[in-house]
Order: structure tokens, then sequence, then C-alpha cells
């Protein structure tokens, strides 16, 4: 089987922008110092965390349809069309469909990209790539923020990314103490 990373990278580019290529960039580290001592199938990981938000971008999103399922169906349509092998597809399929609710029973790459995905909302970076796409309403912005700070942490399914988590946690709480305070309560 034959991967065009060169069609996929320029897709991903293109509909998502520097925000969507740098963060599955950033999924893609982090899935590789999560998995350090883990068996998987790196191609169905790079694969699926290139088109793990691809509903999400404005070219394919539908309004009403959560993006893991507007991501789902966007993935099929493309490995399908470029005639991927259909176990292989299967695998990239419920990493994608999964991507923001897993569990013990999904594969080992599934839980890699949920966990990696995740924790690419905990610490500044996190935060600011919320702020980012919320730069006129500060306030919203804050509380987005802090629910995934409550949120997420309790669904972290590997140990590795539970300890990876613990730092950029405590800089989140930082940073949200920090903005209160600088801005007097007003957000």
């Amino acid at each position: 089987m034959q991967i065009n990373e060169e069609e996929i990278v320029q897709l991903t580019e293109e509909h998502g922008g520097d925000w969507g290529i740098n963060h599955v960039r950033r999924v893609l580290e982090l899935i590789e110092i999560i998995g350090s001592d883990m068996e998987y199938d790196r191609d169905v990981i790079w694969v699926a965390t290139h088109l793990h938000d691809w509903g999400a971008y404005s070219f394919w999103a539908q309004e009403g349809v959560d993006h893991a399922v507007r991501s789902t169906q966007v993935a099929e349509e493309f490995l399908t069309a470029r005639e991927y092998p259909e176990d292989f597809k299967t695998r990239v399929l419920e990493c994608i469909a999964c991507h923001h609710k897993c569990d013990a029973s999904n594969s080992i790459e599934a839980k890699l990209l949920f966990d990696a995905d995740a924790l690419d909302f905990f610490g500044p970076v996190g935060v600011l790539r919320i702020f980012s796409k919320s730069f006129k309403n500060l306030a919203s912005a804050l509380k987005k923020s802090k629910m995934k700070r409550e949120t997420l942490p309790p669904q972290l399914l590997l140990e590795k990314t539970r300890e990876l988590a613990a730092p950029r946690l405590a800089e989140m709480d930082a940073l949200f103490a920090s903005f209160e305070r600088d801005s007097f309560g007003h957000f």
C-alpha cells in the first residue's frame, strides 16, 4: 500500500491552514512520546491524525454535523476513492470516529489519537488554541478552556498521557488564575 503523504499534507494545509497542520504536527509528536514504549501501526496513526479534523474545516464541514462524524465521512470517501485496503481504512476510520470519545475497547491507535488530541488542549498551547478561535469573545474562550480543563483529564486512557498532562494542567491553572487576577474578574 502506498500512502500519498504529499497529497494528504497538502489537503490538510489547504483546508485547515496553519492552525490545522500545526495541530496535526503537535498531535503526531505527542503520539510519539506517549507511544514510545508501545507497538502500533504508524501508518494508521499518521493518516488518521491528518484526517481527524477534516470535517471541521469549512470546505467539508456541515452545519449540525459533529466534526468527528463528518471527518469520518470525508475520510471514508477519500480513502475509498484512493483504494486503500479495507482493513487499513477500517482502522483509520475507527481512530477518527472516536477521537473525541474513546474507551478501553478501542484499538491502541485510537487510544493514542484520542489521548494526544486531548493533551493538545492542555497547557498554554491548548488555551491559546481556543482563544485563537474565539478572539472576539474572551469570556466564551475562557469558559471553553476551563470546560476542557475539567472534562478531558478524567477521560485520558493511557498512564503516560496522564503523566504528561499533570504539568500542563498546572500551567493552565496558573494561567487562568493570572488571567482572572489581571482582568479584575471581568471575564
